[in-house]
């Protein structure tokens, strides 16, 4: 077999890598539960024609079909593709479950998504979200859209990266603007500014004429209402200095104002008032929003999200919701590509339990066994080679601590420092910091 290659957007990383992310997981999988929600699951799959519903990433759907399928392409319920979000399968599974459901449903996703994008730093094909919904029957309050960034705020600050801002937006703010300088397509209009960023303000203008249909004197308002940015609820009086006039203008910016000022009593500068946010998802209504990671703000949003009130429906009876992902590879790759955090050991292992001879190997099992009953990370020696040789094996690995049974005690041995005293299986028990691998920023000596 010839050597493989890498496939380009599927990340794999190496095992210490997949320590700092199996912790990552963990503190955020912690924060979301002390928010009160519930874990869920849902399959990898879904009918296309839920999948395509959701504007312009449908064209990176990965289509599934089976190798010896016919050749015309699939059809009725053999046509499903990979989810390349979480919140698509969430509302399916609402609108399946509602009867079993008590709202305000509140739960949290955390799984691989795919998505056909070009691979870049910080952009895959196959990666890791980590979601929280809250949805209810026909009407939400709007102080739901006032908690995400509270929640996502504690979650990233629970973990050794660079600080994050938050950048909040109303889509009615948009909108309602909009339709009071008389653009009526105003969807072309959200994707336009969406686009802001890439192709600049003379990009958005020709694309806002040729899409949106906008004059010249609508294009600048446009782009007048996007420069709007205040870490307050100062941008309202921004907003209504444009001299523009609609009622879903007023209610867009009575609810980011809240939403701003909710934040900033939880953690002052966490979110900023940015309405160049636009979000260039279809479905979302309400509130948006996405996360910069301070220093690796030309790498775009790491966290992004909205207010939703038409996704999930069935009949007359709507679920509205809010929701926020954490895109945890990409935060991921970022770091890991910057070599910006460590672990400090590649191994969980805590302890290697020499052996003194072949025959005596059930001796060493049985230590090992006595400590891993009081969680300390054990394993034994892969051979009984002489002990400076099982002690270089430990270093190796990274393992803190050698096991030397004796037949007159055991002792175990730090090997960073060359400490050596005696010790029972059953009463030792490593320093805290040595439990388990530490994980933080590069150079901090974790």
């Amino acid at each position: 077999m010839s050597k493989p290659t890498p496939i380009s957007g599927f990340p794999e990383w190496t095992p210490a890598q997949r320590m700092i992310e199996q912790f990552v997981l963990d503190r955020i999988r912690a924060t979301f539960e002390l928010y009160g929600f519930a874990p869920l699951e849902t399959r990898s799959v879904e009918p296309l024609d839920q999948l395509l519903r959701k504007g312009e990433t449908s064209k990176e759907v990965y289509l599934l079909r089976r190798l010896q399928a016919d050749a015309d392409g699939p059809a009725g319920d053999d046509a499903l593709g990979l989810h390349f979000d979480l919140t698509v399968p969430f509302a399916r599974y609402v609108l399946e479950n509602a009867g079993k459901l008590q709202f305000p449903f509140r739960r949290y996703q955390i799984q691989k998504v795919w998505r056909g994008e070009r691979p870049q730093e910080g952009r895959y094909r196959e990666f890791l979200q980590a979601d929280i919904d809250i949805v209810d029957r026909d009407t939400l309050p709007a102080h739901y859209e006032a908690e995400m960034p509270l929640v996502i705020g504690d979650a990233l600050r629970s973990l050794p990266i660079p600080p994050v801002r938050i950048q909040v937006n109303n889509r009615k703010i948009c909108e309602g603007f909009y339709r009071g300088i008389g653009l009526t397509d105003t969807e072309a209009g959200l994707r336009a500014v969406d686009k802001l960023d890439k192709i600049g303000p003379a990009g958005v203008t020709e694309l806002l004429a040729s899409t949106a249909g906008a004059s010249e004197a609508q294009a600048k308002a446009v782009l007048s209402l996007a420069e709007i940015s205040a870490p307050d609820a100062s941008f309202a009086d921004a907003v209504r200095g444009l001299g523009v006039s609609d009622p879903l203008l007023d209610e867009g910016i009575a609810e980011l104002a809240a939403v701003v000022e909710t934040a900033a009593a939880h953690a002052p500068g966490l979110c900023v008032a940015d309405l160049r946010i636009a979000r260039g998802l279809d479905y979302y209504t309400g509130t948006v929003y996405e996360t910069q990671m301070i220093g690796y703000e030309r790498f775009g949003s790491i966290c992004s999200g909205g207010r939703y009130d038409n996704l999930a429906s069935s009949g007359n009876v709507r679920f509205p919701g809010v929701g926020i992902s954490i895109g945890v590879t990409r935060l991921l790759g970022l770091l890991f590509g910057a070599e910006a955090l460590s672990v400090s050991r590649s191994v969980p292992t805590c302890v290697l339990v020499a052996v003194t001879a072949e025959e005596d190997r059930a001796a060493s099992d049985a230590v090992a066994a006595a400590l891993r009953s009081r969680g300390v990370p054990t394993e034994v020696s892969p051979s009984a080679a002489k002990f400076g040789k099982q002690i270089r094996y430990a270093e190796r690995r990274g393992i803190p601590y050698v096991w030397f049974p004796g037949a007159d005690g055991d002792e175990v041995k730090d090997i960073r420092s060359g400490e050596q005293v005696a010790a029972s299986a059953g009463e030792w028990t490593p320093p805290r910091a040595d439990l388990k691998p530490l994980v933080g920023p590069a150079g901090t000596g974790v």
